[in-house]
């Protein structure tokens, strides 16, 4: 669990370059995710990181609390907290409840169930989700300041969670999927390749970054340098979903040209 835990700490602190210097005008920039300002994907990660601390820790509070969050309004109250507190502070606060989440979740086994939204996941993949969700967030917020963020070796846990989620992808969008085997091969930042599945008609390639924001929603197919061969494959990167929750609309072909 450390080496999971040490990335997403390294992810935490990337976004965190990016928002500490913001004065209040800054927090409230929109992003591209309707409605949300660059505090509401603060929030948002701050509320589920606590979420996530609570499901370690203590799992029935966390079933009552999950029962209040889907009666009263789903996700929508994650962003509640945040517009309630200057960014400074919310920043503070959730500086405080990631590190006492990683520092939680450091003493797990790494195969203990933790219950979420949706199936229990093992401690790793759970964690692990917690850092897509960051870099994906982080994302809007880098978009919305214009900010560059240099591609990591973290990327390979987002691409991962990307492939492992093609059944979800079609369950949420109610489809069904082809049994057709998917060859993804990434170009990683370093210049080295990563490789899901075996060689295949259906095909994925192309830089893990691109992947990456496609799987999390962050940019439509079109406007990345992927190359995608075969009917199944083309199917699934147009629906693929790495996040829980309802199919997402994600982002409009053009919206980021290349």
């Amino acid at each position: 669990m450390k080496s999971i835990c040490d990335d997403t700490r390294a992810e935490h602190a990337d976004l965190d370059l990016v928002v500490a210097g913001l004065d209040e005008d800054g927090w409230s920039t929109p992003t591209p995710a309707e409605g949300w300002a660059v505090r509401d994907q603060i929030s948002h990660l701050w509320f589920f990181d606590q979420r996530a601390l609570m499901a370690l820790t203590d799992p029935d509070e966390f079933a009552a609390d999950m029962q209040r969050l889907l009666a009263g309004g789903g996700t929508d109250l994650s962003v509640a907290p945040g517009r309630a507190m200057s960014g400074a502070d919310l920043l503070a606060s959730w500086r405080l409840d990631r590190e006492r989440l990683l520092k939680v979740a450091a003493q797990v086994d790494p195969s203990a169930r933790v219950p979420w939204y949706g199936p229990a996941m093992g401690a790793r993949s759970f964690i692990t989700a917690r850092l897509m969700e960051t870099w994906a967030h982080g994302q809007d917020v880098a978009d919305a300041l214009g900010a560059h963020r240099e591609p990591t070796a973290r990327l390979k846990h987002v691409a991962h969670i990307g492939v492992r989620a093609r059944p979800f992808s079609y369950l949420i969008n109610r489809m069904e999927m082809p049994d057709v085997p998917i060859h993804v091969v990434l170009d990683a930042p370093d210049g080295s390749q990563w490789a899901w599945g075996e060689p295949s008609p259906d095909t994925v390639r192309g830089p893990a970054l691109d992947f990456c924001l496609v799987v999390t929603q962050r940019r439509h197919p079109a406007d990345t340098s992927l190359v995608v061969e075969g009917p199944a494959a083309t199917e699934w990167i147009s629906i693929a979903q790495a996040f829980a929750g309802d199919a997402g609309s994600g982002r409009q072909p053009g919206q980021f040209p290349r």
